[in-house]
């Protein structure tokens, strides 16, 4: 007989859930695009919502139908390719981006206004992190317990206690939108939306908040499946509420640090004006718990990935992707973001037009016929905008500077929306469905 969750139990799914989509970028990017876009936050902001909470939202529901990670969402793309993408989604929200920069970021707002911001502190403080983050991370059946019931309350508290501060205490006033932002600040904050990562966290988390179900007892595919529709429309409702704080926060600093380089200078410099020393603290906290439990996540969901193919326990795993990551953390916060941003820009697209598609699943003869071919157009053309944002753009022919919405860095977005009109069409054509390849 398959278990119910109690109310109180599908409320801490869901701040489960919650905790665990926002991490550093969740905090850092939005006072940044608050900033930056001046007179033009609120349209910057729309554009970041459909990318930072929206999408991820969607991708919960999506993953709950189909009742498994990403690798059961990418089955009509074939089993070959579908295990390449989860992979480098795996790898991209866990030991090479998103997981080290939860310590990373810490760090920069805790730690190295104290002991500076020199290799020796942040080595030590990686050593201190990781060693946490294992430690919590080798009990995966505990997490709904230690994250659900204890910490995901402690963040939210926290979270509140920034937000109310930014809308009745703001530091300052606005300034005017930077260039980019004055031109097109909508697409702007559509793509700086990437930068959380919370899409491809989603795909990650999905299993995680699954698992965290079953183990209370609940064993019935249509209750998992509401439940896990359930936690991500309530981790939606706190993150938009989060950013629409954190925007309004980074556009009331700008005066505060008109010139800063990242969402972790305008929240310390906030916190500062506006606690003094005891915001420091404060904020330190904040991001500690934030990151935390994150990381935590993370390491869980792609341990339980991996210990699926390759020949390693899921507790050898989780000691060795928390020191691999361990080990990038020390690249440290701005290399991190200046790697990251090319490959995301590239692999964004092709996820996005998965977790859409999965909805039209019935509405098509042979899904893989549809799926295969948009999905590569898309990734085509991410690949541009991903080399256009990354230091080797020099090296792209001008014609692809003249690419519809290509300034807008969504050169892939017509292209894919053309081949998905064709594919279609070829589709209901076909009077045989074809079979998904799984070789």
């Amino acid at each position: 007989m398959s278990h119910r969750l109690t109310s109180k139990d599908i409320l801490a799914l869901g701040f489960m859930t919650f905790a665990l989509f926002v991490g550093a970028g969740n905090i850092i990017f939005p006072p940044m695009v608050g900033l930056q876009s001046g007179e033009h936050v609120w349209i910057a902001a729309l554009g970041f919502l459909v990318t930072a909470v929206g999408l991820p939202v969607i991708t919960v529901v999506a993953l709950a139908k189909v009742g498994g990670g990403v690798d059961a969402l990418s089955t009509p793309i074939g089993r070959a390719a579908g295990l390449v993408l989860a992979t480098v989604c795996y790898l991209a929200v866990g030991p090479l981006f998103a997981t080290p920069r939860t310590a990373t970021v810490s760090f920069e707002l805790g730690i190295a206004p104290l002991t500076g911001d020199s290799a020796l502190p942040l080595f030590i403080y990686s050593v201190i992190y990781f060693s946490l983050v294992i430690l919590i991370s080798l009990y995966p059946g505990k997490l709904l317990d230690t994250v659900g019931h204890f910490l995901a309350p402690l963040k939210i508290v926290a979270l509140a206690i920034l937000g109310v501060a930014a809308v009745m205490w703001p530091a300052g006033s606005p300034i005017p939108a930077t260039e980019s932002y004055q031109a097109v600040p909508f697409s702007n904050g559509f793509v700086n939306g990437y930068l959380t990562m919370d899409t491809l966290g989603a795909m990650v988390f999905g299993i995680v908040i699954v698992n965290a179900a079953r183990s209370r007892g609940v064993q019935d595919s249509r209750l998992l499946t509401r439940y896990t529709i359930w936690a991500g429309l309530i981790a939606g409702v706190g993150l938009t509420l989060v950013y629409l704080s954190l925007f309004k926060l980074g556009s009331n600093s700008a005066s505060l640090v008109p010139d800063a380089q990242n969402g972790a200078v305008i929240l310390h410099a906030y916190v500062q004006h506006t606690f003094g020393g005891l915001g420091s603290f404060f904020l330190a906290a904040l991001i500690f718990i934030a990151c935390m439990v994150t990381a935590v996540g993370l390491t869980c969901a792609c341990a339980e990935f991996f210990a699926q193919y390759l020949p390693l326990s899921y507790r050898a795993l989780v000691f060795i992707l928390g020191l691999f990551a361990m080990l990038v953390s020390n690249l440290g916060l701005s290399h991190l973001i200046q790697i990251s941003i090319p490959v995301l820009t590239a692999i964004y697209p092709p996820c996005i037009v998965m977790v859409v598609l999965s909805f039209s699943l019935r509405f098509w003869r042979s899904a893989s016929r549809v799926f295969a071919p948009v999905m590569l157009v898309s990734l085509l053309f991410g690949i541009l905008d991903g080399v256009k944002a990354s230091a080797w753009q020099h090296f792209l022919p001008a014609w692809t500077e003249k690419l519809p919405l290509a300034a807008q860095g969504l050169a892939w977005l017509l292209p894919s929306l053309l081949v998905l009109v064709i594919a279609g069409i070829y589709d209901r054509m076909s009077h045989t469905p074809s079979v998904p390849v799984h070789d």
